[in-house]
């Protein structure tokens, strides 16, 4: 069987519209900014996994848009379900599980500094372990993949706070898991404030 038969890359993203995304970063730098921001971060995502050898699928926040940058012929669409954060990625396993994967991954879309070899990386620990884990700086994880389906990991966490992966590696450690290098999501000001490529949308407030 071929890696898009066996492998699945679940993408989580919101909408981009305006007010509605990266509100802790427009809270620095204006509603306008943020969306910029994470307009160049979806596009950026596009870029790094549209020719991933893995099935994928994108899980918008609000509603599927038909025309946009995820291409149709790519990516699979789909509308996030559940109350919050851990049921919708707990239904998206799920699905992918019941759909016949075997490995199944999930990223967000605002990570500047992932790349096609860390996902490809991502999926071939996975031939040894039953779980990758790639650790957020904030306390949270930006990656996480399975050969198997575990309710628990998505259970009893609260979500966007710096406690998530602790409580996610105490559901694990019993379990045989790999933790990819430590890397960085974009939430707030201060994790772009000095990266070359952001400060075109930093110049309005450089100018203040």
């Amino acid at each position: 069987m071929s890696t898009e038969e066996t492998n699945l890359l679940l993408i989580f993203t919101r909408n981009p519209e305006l007010g509605k995304c990266k509100t802790r970063l427009a809270a620095k730098t204006g509603d306008r900014a943020a969306l910029d921001i994470y307009k160049f971060l979806l596009n950026h995502t596009v870029s790094f996994t549209h020719r991933l050898s893995v099935s994928k699928s994108v899980y918008y926040s609000e509603e599927i848009w038909e025309n946009d940058i995820w291409d149709n012929s790519i990516y699979q669409k789909r509308l996030q379900t559940g109350k919050d954060l851990g049921k919708r990625m707990e239904q998206a396993f799920a699905h992918g599980f019941d759909s016949g994967f075997k490995k199944i991954i999930i990223i967000g879309s605002d990570m500047y500094n992932l790349s096609k070899a860390d996902l490809e990386d991502a999926f071939s620990s996975l031939d040894k372990h039953d779980f990758v884990i790639g650790p957020a700086q904030d306390g949270g994880y930006y990656l996480l993949g399975m050969t198997l389906p575990n309710s628990k990991v998505f259970q009893n966490k609260n979500w966007g706070t710096e406690t998530v992966l602790e409580d996610t590696l105490k559901d694990l450690e019993k379990e045989n898991f790999f933790l990819l290098p430590e890397k960085n999501d974009v939430d707030h000001y201060e994790d772009i404030k000095d990266v070359q490529a952001f400060q075109p949308f930093l110049k309005h407030m450089k100018n203040d």
